[in-house]
Protein backbone atom coordinates (compact mmCIF):
# COMPACT_ATOMS: atom_id res chain seq x y z
CA UNK A 1 0.00 0.00 0.00
CA UNK A 2 2.87 2.40 0.81
CA UNK A 3 4.34 1.54 -2.51
CA UNK A 4 1.29 2.64 -4.38
CA UNK A 5 0.69 5.83 -2.69
CA UNK A 6 5.04 6.89 -3.25
CA UNK A 7 4.52 5.45 -6.66
CA UNK A 8 1.53 8.10 -6.70
CA UNK A 9 3.36 10.95 -5.22
CA UNK A 10 6.30 10.85 -7.68
CA UNK A 11 3.76 10.45 -10.77
CA UNK A 12 1.88 13.80 -9.34
CA UNK A 13 5.24 15.84 -8.88
CA UNK A 14 6.44 14.55 -12.40
CA UNK A 15 2.98 15.89 -13.81
CA UNK A 16 3.38 18.97 -12.11
CA UNK A 17 7.11 20.03 -13.36
CA UNK A 18 6.64 18.90 -16.59
CA UNK A 19 3.54 21.35 -17.23
CA UNK A 20 5.83 24.22 -15.46
CA UNK A 21 8.08 23.59 -17.77
CA UNK A 22 5.75 22.98 -21.13
CA UNK A 23 3.90 26.31 -20.09
CA UNK A 24 7.96 29.02 -19.47
CA UNK A 25 8.25 26.85 -23.31
CA UNK A 26 5.45 28.30 -24.14
CA UNK A 27 5.73 31.70 -22.99
CA UNK A 28 9.25 32.37 -24.11
CA UNK A 29 8.15 31.15 -27.41
CA UNK A 30 5.54 33.31 -27.36
CA UNK A 31 6.28 36.59 -29.76
CA UNK A 32 3.11 38.19 -28.38
CA UNK A 33 4.93 38.59 -24.71
CA UNK A 34 7.00 41.61 -24.25
CA UNK A 35 10.52 40.59 -22.86
CA UNK A 36 11.95 44.39 -22.43
CA UNK A 37 11.43 47.99 -22.51
CA UNK A 38 12.38 50.41 -24.81
CA UNK A 39 12.62 54.29 -25.10
CA UNK A 40 9.50 55.81 -27.51
CA UNK A 41 8.40 58.80 -28.69
CA UNK A 42 5.00 59.67 -26.30
CA UNK A 43 2.84 61.53 -29.05
CA UNK A 44 3.78 62.48 -32.84
CA UNK A 45 7.16 64.36 -32.83
CA UNK A 46 7.86 66.99 -35.84
CA UNK A 47 11.69 66.30 -37.05
CA UNK A 48 13.82 68.98 -35.30
CA UNK A 49 12.23 68.50 -32.09
CA UNK A 50 14.45 69.15 -29.12
CA UNK A 51 13.91 65.67 -27.17
CA UNK A 52 12.71 66.54 -23.27
CA UNK A 53 11.31 64.42 -20.73
CA UNK A 54 7.61 64.95 -21.94
CA UNK A 55 8.62 63.69 -24.89
CA UNK A 56 9.71 59.87 -24.20
CA UNK A 57 8.26 56.71 -22.21
CA UNK A 58 9.35 53.56 -22.00
CA UNK A 59 7.46 50.88 -23.78
CA UNK A 60 7.20 47.20 -23.50
CA UNK A 61 8.47 45.51 -26.32
CA UNK A 62 9.39 42.86 -28.22
CA UNK A 63 11.22 43.74 -30.99
CA UNK A 64 15.09 43.49 -31.00
CA UNK A 65 17.19 46.36 -32.87
CA UNK A 66 20.67 47.17 -32.20
CA UNK A 67 20.25 50.60 -32.29
CA UNK A 68 16.92 50.89 -29.72
CA UNK A 69 17.84 52.45 -26.68
CA UNK A 70 16.58 49.63 -24.24
CA UNK A 71 15.96 50.24 -20.49
CA UNK A 72 18.33 48.63 -18.17
CA UNK A 73 17.44 45.64 -16.83
CA UNK A 74 16.02 45.07 -13.04
CA UNK A 75 19.14 43.98 -11.84
CA UNK A 76 21.09 46.78 -13.31
CA UNK A 77 18.36 48.89 -11.54
CA UNK A 78 18.40 47.27 -8.19
CA UNK A 79 22.59 48.15 -8.27
CA UNK A 80 21.97 51.51 -9.41
CA UNK A 81 18.30 53.01 -9.08
CA UNK A 82 19.27 55.91 -10.72
CA UNK A 83 20.61 54.37 -13.78
CA UNK A 84 16.95 54.85 -15.68
CA UNK A 85 17.58 58.70 -15.52
CA UNK A 86 20.34 58.80 -16.46
CA UNK A 87 19.52 56.86 -19.69
CA UNK A 88 16.97 58.87 -20.80
CA UNK A 89 18.85 62.67 -19.60
CA UNK A 90 21.41 61.02 -22.20
CA UNK A 91 18.83 62.02 -24.62
CA UNK A 92 17.51 65.25 -23.71
CA UNK A 93 18.52 68.26 -25.50
CA UNK A 94 19.43 65.73 -28.75
CA UNK A 95 17.57 66.83 -32.18
CA UNK A 96 15.45 64.39 -34.37
CA UNK A 97 16.33 64.03 -37.72
CA UNK A 98 12.47 63.01 -38.88
CA UNK A 99 9.13 62.76 -37.78
CA UNK A 100 8.58 60.00 -35.59
CA UNK A 101 4.45 58.45 -34.69
CA UNK A 102 3.18 58.44 -31.08
CA UNK A 103 4.50 55.11 -29.59
CA UNK A 104 7.34 54.80 -32.16
CA UNK A 105 10.58 53.79 -30.82
CA UNK A 106 13.25 56.09 -30.83
CA UNK A 107 16.71 55.15 -31.89
CA UNK A 108 20.20 56.63 -31.70
CA UNK A 109 20.41 56.87 -35.48
CA UNK A 110 17.35 59.10 -34.90
CA UNK A 111 18.87 61.57 -33.09
CA UNK A 112 21.66 64.03 -33.24
CA UNK A 113 23.05 65.53 -30.02
CA UNK A 114 24.49 69.19 -29.09
CA UNK A 115 28.35 69.08 -30.02
CA UNK A 116 27.71 66.65 -32.80
CA UNK A 117 28.49 67.95 -36.67
CA UNK A 118 24.89 67.40 -38.08
CA UNK A 119 23.47 69.48 -34.84
CA UNK A 120 22.98 72.46 -36.37
CA UNK A 121 22.04 71.40 -40.21
CA UNK A 122 19.37 69.21 -38.38
CA UNK A 123 17.60 71.61 -35.55
CA UNK A 124 17.53 75.10 -37.79
CA UNK A 125 15.18 75.65 -40.17
CA UNK A 126 14.99 77.28 -43.55
CA UNK A 127 16.33 80.83 -43.31
CA UNK A 128 16.87 80.62 -39.44
CA UNK A 129 20.67 81.15 -37.75
CA UNK A 130 22.40 80.15 -34.53
CA UNK A 131 24.28 82.32 -32.00
CA UNK A 132 25.88 81.70 -29.02
CA UNK A 133 25.75 84.19 -26.49
CA UNK A 134 27.92 84.67 -22.57
CA UNK A 135 24.96 84.94 -19.94
CA UNK A 136 26.16 85.78 -16.20
CA UNK A 137 23.07 85.45 -14.24
CA UNK A 138 19.16 83.85 -15.27
CA UNK A 139 17.80 80.97 -15.68
CA UNK A 140 20.77 79.41 -17.71
CA UNK A 141 23.37 79.80 -14.66
CA UNK A 142 20.76 78.46 -12.10
CA UNK A 143 19.62 75.07 -14.11
CA UNK A 144 16.24 76.46 -15.48
CA UNK A 145 16.96 76.08 -18.87
CA UNK A 146 16.30 73.41 -20.79
CA UNK A 147 17.06 72.80 -24.83
CA UNK A 148 13.52 73.76 -26.80
CA UNK A 149 12.56 76.50 -24.01
CA UNK A 150 11.81 80.05 -24.92
CA UNK A 151 13.43 83.02 -23.88
CA UNK A 152 13.99 86.76 -23.61
CA UNK A 153 17.59 88.20 -24.13
CA UNK A 154 17.74 91.28 -21.53
CA UNK A 155 20.52 93.77 -22.04
CA UNK A 156 21.35 95.33 -18.83
CA UNK A 157 23.39 98.90 -18.83
CA UNK A 158 25.60 100.93 -16.29
CA UNK A 159 26.87 104.38 -16.94
CA UNK A 160 29.07 104.73 -14.01
CA UNK A 161 31.89 104.85 -15.86
CA UNK A 162 31.56 106.96 -18.59
CA UNK A 163 33.24 109.96 -19.07
CA UNK A 164 30.40 112.07 -18.25
CA UNK A 165 28.75 110.35 -15.96
CA UNK A 166 29.52 113.31 -13.29
CA UNK A 167 26.51 115.19 -15.22
CA UNK A 168 24.36 112.45 -15.78
CA UNK A 169 21.72 111.96 -13.18
CA UNK A 170 22.22 108.81 -10.87
CA UNK A 171 18.54 107.78 -11.59
CA UNK A 172 20.01 107.49 -14.84
CA UNK A 173 22.92 105.80 -14.87
CA UNK A 174 21.85 102.14 -15.22
CA UNK A 175 18.92 100.96 -17.53
CA UNK A 176 17.61 97.36 -18.52
CA UNK A 177 15.92 96.39 -21.72
CA UNK A 178 14.58 93.66 -23.76
CA UNK A 179 16.34 93.29 -26.47
CA UNK A 180 14.56 90.85 -28.54
CA UNK A 181 12.00 87.90 -27.52
CA UNK A 182 10.95 84.44 -27.86
CA UNK A 183 13.84 82.95 -29.01
CA UNK A 184 14.14 78.98 -28.95
CA UNK A 185 17.20 77.72 -27.17
CA UNK A 186 19.32 74.97 -28.63
CA UNK A 187 21.66 73.99 -26.59
CA UNK A 188 23.02 75.40 -23.13
CA UNK A 189 27.06 74.96 -22.47
CA UNK A 190 28.73 73.69 -19.30
CA UNK A 191 29.71 76.51 -17.21
CA UNK A 192 33.53 77.49 -17.75
CA UNK A 193 35.24 78.01 -14.40
CA UNK A 194 38.28 80.10 -15.94
CA UNK A 195 35.58 82.68 -17.49
CA UNK A 196 33.69 82.66 -13.89
CA UNK A 197 36.70 83.13 -11.98
CA UNK A 198 37.44 86.16 -14.05
CA UNK A 199 34.54 87.95 -14.67
CA UNK A 200 32.65 87.11 -11.60
CA UNK A 201 30.06 85.25 -13.36
CA UNK A 202 28.60 81.60 -13.79
CA UNK A 203 30.06 81.39 -17.22
CA UNK A 204 28.13 79.93 -19.04
CA UNK A 205 27.17 80.18 -23.01
CA UNK A 206 23.33 79.56 -24.56
CA UNK A 207 22.86 79.06 -28.05
CA UNK A 208 19.75 80.30 -29.58
CA UNK A 209 17.72 79.96 -32.84
CA UNK A 210 17.54 83.78 -34.40
CA UNK A 211 16.85 86.05 -37.44
CA UNK A 212 19.84 87.65 -39.52
CA UNK A 213 17.80 90.79 -37.65
CA UNK A 214 18.18 89.33 -34.32
CA UNK A 215 21.82 88.31 -35.03
CA UNK A 216 22.75 91.95 -35.25
CA UNK A 217 20.67 93.31 -32.29
CA UNK A 218 22.47 90.39 -30.17
CA UNK A 219 26.22 91.50 -31.34
CA UNK A 220 25.86 95.01 -30.53
CA UNK A 221 24.44 94.39 -27.28
CA UNK A 222 26.87 92.10 -26.29
CA UNK A 223 28.67 95.19 -26.85
CA UNK A 224 26.86 97.68 -24.44
CA UNK A 225 26.46 95.54 -21.69
CA UNK A 226 25.79 92.70 -19.10
CA UNK A 227 22.90 89.64 -21.10
CA UNK A 228 20.72 87.85 -19.47
CA UNK A 229 18.04 85.31 -20.49
CA UNK A 230 14.50 85.42 -19.00
CA UNK A 231 12.43 81.91 -19.12
CA UNK A 232 8.51 82.40 -21.24
CA UNK A 233 6.22 80.49 -20.38
CA UNK A 234 4.61 77.93 -22.67
CA UNK A 235 1.30 79.50 -22.91
CA UNK A 236 3.25 82.71 -24.38
CA UNK A 237 5.58 81.19 -26.48
CA UNK A 238 3.34 82.29 -29.93
CA UNK A 239 1.67 85.00 -28.79
CA UNK A 240 2.60 88.18 -29.60
CA UNK A 241 3.25 90.77 -26.84
CA UNK A 242 3.63 94.67 -26.60
CA UNK A 243 7.33 96.61 -26.73
CA UNK A 244 8.48 96.21 -23.45
CA UNK A 245 9.85 99.73 -22.65
CA UNK A 246 13.47 100.00 -20.57
CA UNK A 247 13.79 100.50 -17.18
CA UNK A 248 15.99 102.86 -15.41
CA UNK A 249 17.31 103.36 -12.25
CA UNK A 250 14.83 105.35 -10.99
CA UNK A 251 11.82 103.01 -11.72
CA UNK A 252 12.98 100.30 -9.94
CA UNK A 253 14.13 102.36 -6.97
CA UNK A 254 12.05 105.63 -5.52
CA UNK A 255 15.08 105.98 -2.91
CA UNK A 256 17.27 107.79 -5.96
CA UNK A 257 15.49 110.62 -6.47
CA UNK A 258 16.03 111.70 -2.85
CA UNK A 259 20.01 110.80 -3.24
CA UNK A 260 19.46 112.64 -6.80
CA UNK A 261 18.61 115.73 -5.21
CA UNK A 262 20.70 118.77 -5.11
CA UNK A 263 22.38 120.03 -1.36
CA UNK A 264 21.69 123.09 -1.15
CA UNK A 265 24.54 125.61 -1.43
CA UNK A 266 24.80 128.75 0.79
CA UNK A 267 25.08 132.60 -0.79
CA UNK A 268 27.50 134.46 0.67
CA UNK A 269 27.53 137.68 -0.45
CA UNK A 270 30.54 139.42 -2.19
CA UNK A 271 32.36 141.85 -0.22
CA UNK A 272 31.97 145.59 -0.60
CA UNK A 273 35.02 148.18 -1.92
CA UNK A 274 35.52 150.96 0.26
CA UNK A 275 37.14 153.83 -0.73
CA UNK A 276 38.92 156.15 1.55
CA UNK A 277 41.11 159.04 0.88
CA UNK A 278 43.43 157.34 -1.47
CA UNK A 279 42.96 153.40 0.09
CA UNK A 280 40.71 151.00 -1.20
CA UNK A 281 39.46 148.61 1.02
CA UNK A 282 37.30 144.99 1.54
CA UNK A 283 34.49 144.74 3.59
CA UNK A 284 32.16 141.89 4.21
CA UNK A 285 28.69 142.81 4.68
CA UNK A 286 27.02 141.37 8.13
Amino acid sequence: MRAKNLVAVIFAVTLLLGGYGLINAIHKGDASVPNRHILAATGPLPAGTLLRSADIEWRPSNESHPDQIVRPSDAAIQTKPEIVQETEARVYGAVLRHPLAAGEAIRRGDIVKPGERDFLKVVLPPGARAIAIPVATGGASTGLLSPGDRVDVVLTQNFKQDSGSANTPVTRRSVSETVVENLRVLAIDSPDPKVAANNGSFGRTVTLEVTPEQVESINVATELGKLTVALRSTQLASEPSDKIKPRWAGDVSPALFNAAQERPIAIVPRPIQVFRGGQEKSVKPE
